[in-house]
């Protein structure tokens, strides 16, 4: 994974790498980007997410449908997070935080990797009910696909209004 804000246009706007991951860590959800199945256009579409801290992002999804349809036709992927934001409408702009990744997406992971992608779900997302929500996950399982985003370059830009 490359943290680069090289191609960033407004340099002026640069988030710095702590922060970014610091984003990546806390946000509540991302917006994952894919080529549409049929190649023709794009397809958007909010998920939860954990970010296991090193090069991988985990998203949990049903074992069919359209994001694992696009994901086996091109899975080169785009993941954004954005992070605080305030209109102010005075200034007529927007004070916001945000990650964008390039990323490779994978499905069809081992049991063991699955597993533990759902138990980092839960903490991120119920960690005061983690013993419930394993027991969800175990019983679930069979109905519960994994992708795990590879990180390929992260950029980060933050707009700050006084």
């Amino acid at each position: 994974m490359v943290f680069s804000n090289e191609n960033v246009r407004r340099q002026d706007r640069l988030l710095d790498e702590a922060r970014a991951f610091e984003l990546l860590k806390e946000a509540e959800y991302g917006v994952l980007s894919l080529q549409s199945e049929e190649g023709r256009g794009a397809y958007g579409v909010p998920v939860s997410f954990v970010w296991d801290k090193g090069n991988s992002i985990y998203i949990h999804c049903a074992p069919v449908g359209r994001k694992l349809r696009c994901i086996d036709a091109c899975p080169e992927v785009s993941f954004c997070v954005v992070g605080r934001t305030q209109v102010v409408p005075a200034q007529f702009t927007t004070a916001y935080e945000s990650v964008v990744m390039r990323c490779t997406a994978h499905r069809s992971l081992h049991e063991a990797e699955r597993m533990s992608a759902l138990s980092l779900l839960i903490s991120k997302y119920a960690p005061d009910d983690r013993m419930r929500g394993i027991e969800y996950a175990n019983r679930s399982f069979h109905r519960t696909e994994i992708i795990r985003l590879d990180i390929q370059e992260v950029s980060a830009k933050a707009k700050t209004v006084k």
